[in-house]
């Protein structure tokens, strides 16, 4: 039903036209009448022939006007039909027709349009229903096929978009459809282009506009991409471990055969942990040892352990 609807609103109703009156051939019609009645009033006293065939013609000019003359606009272009036969193309601007044997079938729109369609509820090559929305840009380049080739080409090109954009999202999986949109928008125009060209229609461009999946499976993609990147975090974090460890490595030949640079990152190491007050500093047993922290600490304690005593 919102096809439908959506596609009623696409497809503006094309109604005969003939009729149209515009205001040149107005204002030439009433010129005219005017003219009559003026002639009239100086012709009371003639001939009542010539008063009556100046009065015919006169108004009969005044119709023919109003009937004949015609008026295109920049954009449009008006398919003439002599006896139900095609004649020629008309516009822009004046031109003029035969009353009753020349009628105008359609005015053709030169301008580019804008037509949404959408598809909803299509099924994916892997089975997944989507709703898509999407924007077509197309032109007339030839109005004689867009009124004689189609019965209504607005439909038809709204049919048409519609059907290519099924076509596709049928043949291609749901991940293609996400990451890859600008390649279904030119798939789209090229299908859609071919189906319109000989209407004398071509399509500019298509553009996807929004792509709505099922609640559940975009609950579900969505706890899939955190998963993923909880696993690149991971793995960033255990190729730092690996640098930090050969850094490590690295840094230990250097103490390895000098004792005194050790002492002294060992010094360093008690500054950078007891400059806060009131802080605790714990070393392994292995480390005491090695880096000759035994005496060291005991005088950092001593020393901190006066500093807290209240003077004398």
């Amino acid at each position: 039903m919102t096809n439908v609807q959506s596609l009623l609103t696409i497809s503006r109703p094309i109604s005969p036209t003939s009729g149209r009156f515009n205001n040149v051939a107005t204002t030439v019609a009433s010129l005219i009448w005017l003219a009559c009645a003026l002639g009239a009033v100086l012709l009371i006293n003639a001939n009542v022939v010539v008063l009556v065939a100046y009065i015919i013609v006169t108004v009969l000019a005044g119709i023919y006007v109003m009937v004949a003359l015609k008026l295109a606009n920049q954009w449009e272009k008006a398919v003439v039909l002599r006896l139900g036969k095609f004649s020629s193309l008309k516009g822009p601007g004046m031109f003029w027709v035969i009353p009753i044997v020349d009628t105008i079938a359609q005015w053709i729109d030169h301008r580019v349009m804008v037509s949404p369609f959408r598809a909803e509820k299509t099924l994916t090559k892997d089975t997944v229903p989507v709703d898509v929305d999407a924007v077509l840009f197309w032109l007339v380049w030839d109005a004689q096929k867009a009124a004689l080739e189609v019965e209504d080409y607005r439909s038809a090109i709204s049919w048409a978009a519609q059907t290519a954009l099924r076509e596709v999202i049928g043949s291609r999986e749901l991940a293609d459809i996400l990451i890859g949109r600008a390649k279904i928008d030119a798939d789209l125009q090229k299908i859609i282009d071919e189906r319109t060209t000989p209407w004398g229609i071509t399509v500019q461009s298509v553009e996807i506009r929004d792509i709505v999946i099922p609640q559940d499976l975009e609950d579900t993609m969505s706890r899939q991409a955190q998963a993923e990147r909880e696993r690149q975090a991971r793995v960033i974090l255990g190729e730092s471990e690996k640098q930090i460890a050969a850094s490590f490595a690295e840094a230990s030949l250097m103490y390895k055969d000098n004792p005194t640079a050790l002492h002294l990152r060992a010094m360093n190491m008690l500054f950078e942990g007891l400059k806060e007050k009131g802080a605790m500093v714990i070393v392994p047993s292995s480390a005491v040892d090695t880096m000759n922290l035994g005496g060291l600490s005991g005088m950092v304690s001593l020393a901190q352990l006066q500093s807290q005593q209240p003077k004398a």
